[in-house]
């Protein structure tokens, strides 16, 4: 009987060297990085315009420019490796990347086995249409055609909030919805940022741009599990980009408008 008290004792001297162990070699990353001087981050080459590869078929994009500037910011080289949608929780799961910065948004399945930084970039959906379109506000759409596609979420939130009078024209897919604007079906296009960002590219005779918001979805970089001095130093990085506007700039070359008011 006197043995159970020193027994148990062992196991919790245990399991706390091991939660220590642990622990410890979960704070690594930022170590790392800073010694080897180079961190990799993965990012996306088939999503623009957060990523793509250009004529010079080298990736760019708005998570190419975040990318680089907090590998700037740390002092450090880059290595870029290039993921899809569905790696890109893997190559952070299995060190194959120190960061993502793909497009993550933040939900609770995610949040189980990754960590997230502040918010670094708007997504969103919106209502695009050509640079001499005088559109300032939802009333301006009284009497326009614009085209959706069905059922999508920019057609929910247009439907809230277009005012009687609006032509709203819907098509079965995003390139049903694309060729409709860019043959002058429509006069406007409510679509989100990816595939704004690719029509616009493909199509610069367009003179396309951003107009209104219908709906925000911030990105959030990815971050291993416990990684917290690796989270918070991209934290202050991006805490300082916001502060001196940088954020706003990589979001207006890229998508049109300012990263705005984005989740800490």
């Amino acid at each position: 009987m006197t043995l159970f008290p020193v027994f148990k004792n062992l196991l919790a001297v245990a399991a706390t060297t091991l939660l220590m162990a642990s622990g410890a070699q979960a704070q690594t990353a930022l170590d790392d990085v800073m010694k080897a001087k180079k961190i990799t981050i993965a990012i996306p080459t088939d999503f623009p315009p957060y990523g793509f590869v250009g004529t010079d078929l080298k990736p760019q994009g708005l998570d190419i420019d975040m990318a680089n500037y907090i590998a700037t910011k740390l002092g450090v080289a880059i290595e870029l490796a290039p993921v899809t949608s569905a790696n890109r929780i893997p190559y952070l799961q299995t060190r194959k990347a120190d960061l993502v910065i793909s497009t993550l948004g933040k939900n609770p399945e995610r949040m189980a086995v990754i960590d997230f930084t502040a918010g670094y970039s708007p997504f969103f959906q919106a209502v695009f249409a050509a640079k001499s379109a005088n559109i300032k506000s939802f009333a301006d759409l009284a009497g326009k055609s614009i085209g959706v596609t069905r059922g999508a979420i920019e057609d929910q939130e247009l439907t809230k909030l277009a005012p009687a009078g609006t032509d709203i024209k819907r098509f079965e897919d995003n390139n049903a919805t694309v060729s409709s604007f860019v043959a002058g079906q429509v006069q406007l296009i409510a679509t989100g940022a990816s595939v704004a960002g690719n029509m616009m590219a493909k199509n610069p005779q367009l003179n396309a741009e951003y107009k209104l918001l219908l709906k925000d979805s911030p990105n959030f970089i990815g971050v291993g599990k416990g990684e917290d001095k690796l989270r918070l130093k991209v934290n202050e990085i991006i805490a300082s980009a916001k502060a001196s506007g940088d954020l706003d700039k990589m979001a207006v070359k890229w998508l049109g408008r300012p990263a705005g008011d984005l989740p800490n």
